[in-house]
């Protein structure tokens, strides 16, 4: 039986669900279970966000991409 506040919720959530997948996005991805806990124990311990790690390796993957592609004819 779901409580006065989860039926608040879950109305709230459904109205604006369209809104929150417009306004950003979700890696739904899976990895092994050891790599993932070091991963995260290395962004705990220096402070960073798994969204600043998305956004650092992308840039980093873009820029090596970029170099590679500008040397293949």
């Amino acid at each position: 039986m779901r409580t006065p506040k989860q039926v608040i919720d879950k109305r709230y959530e459904d109205k604006h669900k369209a809104e929150r997948k417009a306004r950003s996005a979700s890696f739904g991805t899976s990895m092994p279970r050891g790599e993932c806990e070091e991963i995260i124990a290395f962004l705990e311990k220096y402070k960073i966000t798994k969204v600043d790690l998305i956004r650092e390796g992308y840039e980093t993957l873009k820029a090596e991409v970029e170099a590679h592609r500008a040397l293949d004819p």
